[in-house]
């Protein structure tokens, strides 16, 4: 490794030879582009969401403001998915649903040490990812990552954390106090009393000189030269806190669906490591919100299209796993995986009929054991 001595000392690392860069922000923009030439899409920018009434005929009427002009609208919808980031807390209070009381928000912002020195960046077409410190959370790991920005190459190192108590880069300093209720406060106020850890890292990582994250980089990269690198700030993650009977206020890292009773209103809480869960979330949002219509012959069919794995378990069958692995290395145009032999094609159909033959095994032998299979089956999806 650049820089370092060859002092004999082991290094432990598992190394994973396939996989790309995805830009999730022009996929996304992709998807919009190919929705929006449907009839039944409807795109609105420079907009806000205000507020939200029940309707008589349990239908929502939300209430959204065009900040170009200033207008107020409203659309009445018979199921709502507010995915706003940081904001689809404060929104989903503003719903007045029984299933959001005791929920909370924590802020926590981020920033990366980025360089776009190609004699640097092309010694380090990887990612590299370390350990947390000791009572660190989750989200400190640091890494050291290739990344593309608008096509070109660049080298990430982070996460730096920052405080603020806007729920969104470019929210209000308000937002943190704003979401607090009388039912959550309290589980909030135990957060911070309990995961004391947590605070210090966050008060050291605000501390943190120019100096002291460049050091942290050369733990990784000791022959960084400090003119090639600048301070990035990305996106504001919101955490959740949540009101535990047992336990009481409790941090909780990731994300979580909250949804009404009925199905009609729900919302994304939380932070992930990033936008490549977004798929397994949003399966794990049609199986709660539509679960008639999810166990449906018709919903299965066109799951299984979109995701000829959907249902099952991968870690539990090697074979799936690799005809999964090279038939998304082959449609992306990737280097195929170390255990696919060369010249091998597999196809969306043998993704299918392996997964098929998996559902096969599984089936219980007697007929009584299908019938408690039945009853107690939880759908998983890959």
């Amino acid at each position: 490794m650049a820089g370092r001595e060859n002092d004999g000392t082991p290094v432990a690392a598992t190394r994973m030879q396939m996989g790309t860069e995805v830009n999730y922000g022009a996929q996304t923009r992709q998807m919009i582009e190919s929705l929006a030439q449907g009839d039944n899409f409807t795109l609105g920018l420079n907009s806000e969401v205000r507020g939200f009434e029940r309707n008589d005929d349990d239908t929502w009427q939300v209430r959204i403001a065009d900040l170009a002009s200033g207008d107020e609208f409203t659309v009445d919808a018979r199921f709502v998915f507010i995915g706003a980031g940081g904001a689809a807390l404060p929104l989903l209070q503003e719903t007045g649903i029984p299933e959001v009381e005791g929920y909370g928000g924590f802020p926590v912002g981020g920033q990366f040490l980025y360089t776009t020195n190609p004699d640097v960046v092309s010694q380090h077409l990887v990612k590299v990812y370390g350990k947390a410190g000791e009572g660190s959370p989750p989200m400190s790991v640091p890494h050291l990552d290739i990344r593309y920005l608008d096509g070109e190459p660049a080298l990430f190192f982070g996460p730096f954390a920052t405080f603020s108590s806007k729920f969104l880069k470019e929210g209000s300093w308000t937002d943190l106090f704003g979401s607090m209720t009388l039912n959550n406060t309290w589980p909030m106020m135990q957060v911070g009393v309990d995961n004391f850890d947590l605070v210090r890292y966050l008060v050291s990582q605000v501390m943190m000189s120019e100096e002291d994250r460049f050091e942290a980089l050369q733990d990784f990269y000791p022959e960084a030269n400090p003119d090639d690198w600048s301070l990035w700030t990305a996106g504001q993650r919101v955490q959740i806190i949540r009101d535990d009977e047992e336990q009481g206020g409790v941090l909780q890292f990731g994300t979580e669906i909250i949804s009404s009773a009925d199905g009609s209103m729900s919302a994304l809480l939380g932070a992930s490591p990033g936008a490549s869960t977004a798929p397994s979330i949003m399966l794990n949002l049609l199986g709660r919100v539509f679960p008639e219509q999810v166990a449906s012959e018709e919903w299965q069919s066109t799951l299984t299209a979109i995701v000829p794995s959907y249902g099952q378990k991968l870690a539990e069958n090697p074979e799936l796993l690799r005809d999964v692995r090279a038939y998304t290395a082959q449609t992306l145009q990737l280097d195929e995986p170390m255990n696919l032999q060369a010249g091998d094609a597999v196809e969306a159909s043998d993704v299918e009929e392996a997964a098929d033959e998996a559902e096969q095994e599984a089936e219980p032998a007697d007929e009584a054991e299908a019938q408690d299979s039945e009853q107690e089956e939880e759908v998983t999806q890959a």
